[in-house]
């Protein structure tokens, strides 16, 4: 069987998500990870799907796969540290592909790679989840409205129903969030500062109060100033906000040494206690009648036709009937397939190496985001 896309990490959290989104959208895809029994229910419920083994250390395999399936976009929703390794088999394979994002390094050498794909003929876009990529398409909705400008800050805020700590996106790229320094740009230059020293305390609609840290990791500050660097773009931050019941939870995690990347022996086997962590939070169910809500979140300060402006950009994100499972992280698989399908469709159609909001075209993007129950505002008025 021929298949329209192929989602590598379809056995996780979001390749589950980008999965049914695309097969409730009536293409037919094959889903690659390790454990099958994680997507047996897509496998039940959807004709239009199979099932391929896939361990990303097999490179061969893994091109053989992608060649075999006939696809014309790879969704890799793998984890982070895989996305370069991951595109370079998808140009040897000839195929388009699209990630949930990388930390800047890796961002960097995605970029590098423009070149080769532009003479394949192939489409890269990094970063097409939530932050980034919504986050990405809202920033270029804005600098439409700016001759010049002078700072971008972005960043997630959510809460939940029931105040239990169930596990919000990757538990290794939480727990990077809280202890990696954290980069931004001041007065154009590039500044660090420890997550926790830059606590502060924010409201955000629908979510209400509470503390906020900036994140370094993030691509936006790399790929937002080579966007807005024309009109003289001098500062951006990141922000991470988590309400109170997750927050101490994961400091707890790291606090004891859970997030620990280095391999502790067990038993005579070597084992990453953040892996171990990994295995045993995919077992935490949420409770029962547990929602959450999202603000995703982008500030733009500049001018235009010679006035000071101040934009802000917001896309509230619930948890929507026949997707409670996963909570407001649709924000970050959906947008995914929302994008993977414009590359398909030949909405997106430039070739090279892109993070969103150079390529994505944000009225049909916010419309499609609408469908999904996700609403985007300008300065507090709904525009999609």
């Amino acid at each position: 069987m021929k298949f329209d896309f192929v989602v590598v990490g379809a056995t996780g959290m979001q390749g589950r998500i980008v999965s049914k989104d695309l097969l409730k959208s009536d293409y037919s895809v094959l889903l690659c990870g390790r454990d099958k029994s994680r997507v047996m229910h897509l496998l039940k419920m959807y004709n239009k799907t199979s099932f391929a083994f896939v361990d990303l250390r097999d490179k061969k395999n893994t091109i053989k796969v992608i060649k075999n399936s006939g696809a014309n976009v790879v969704v890799n929703c793998a984890e982070g540290d895989w996305n370069i390794d991951l595109l370079k088999m998808c140009i040897e394979a000839g195929v388009n592909s699209i990630d949930l994002g990388s930390d800047i390094p890796m961002t960097r050498k995605q970029f590098r790679l423009n070149y080769i794909l532009k003479k394949k003929r192939l489409i890269h876009i990094t970063g097409c989840g939530s932050v980034p990529g919504i986050g990405n398409v809202m920033l270029r909705y804005g600098d439409e409205k700016f001759d010049s400008i002078d700072t971008i800050k972005v960043g997630f805020a959510w809460n939940s129903n029931i105040k239990k700590f169930v596990l919000p996106f990757s538990i290794a790229s939480i727990t990077e969030e809280f202890v990696v320094k954290a980069s931004y740009l001041h007065n154009h230059k590039i500044k660090m500062v420890k997550p926790m020293d830059s606590l502060v305390n924010c409201y955000h609609r629908a979510v209400g109060k509470q503390k906020e840290f900036k994140v370094g990791h993030h691509p936006e500050t790399y790929t937002f100033h080579k966007f807005s660097e024309k009109k003289g773009i001098k500062n951006i931050e990141f922000y991470a906000g988590f309400p109170e019941h997750s927050m101490s939870v994961i400091q707890m995690f790291i606090d004891v040494g859970l997030a620990n990347k280095k391999p502790l022996n067990f038993h005579g086997m070597k084992i990453r206690p953040i892996d171990f962590l990994t295995e045993v939070l995919k077992n935490i169910k949420s409770p029962k009648g547990y929602t959450e809500t999202e603000n995703l979140w982008v500030f733009i300060e500049g001018k235009h036709g010679g006035k000071k402006r101040k934009v802000m950009m917001e896309c509230i994100v619930p948890t929507i009937k026949g997707w409670e499972d996963a909570g407001c992280n649709i924000d970050t698989g959906m947008p995914a397939s929302i994008i993977a399908q414009m590359v398909f469709n030949g909405t997106i159609s430039k070739p090279g190496a892109y993070s969103p909001e150079f390529v994505v075209p944000y009225e049909p993007f916010f419309k499609e985001l609408r469908k999904r129950k996700m609403i985007v505002l300008e300065n507090g008025k709904v525009i999609n």
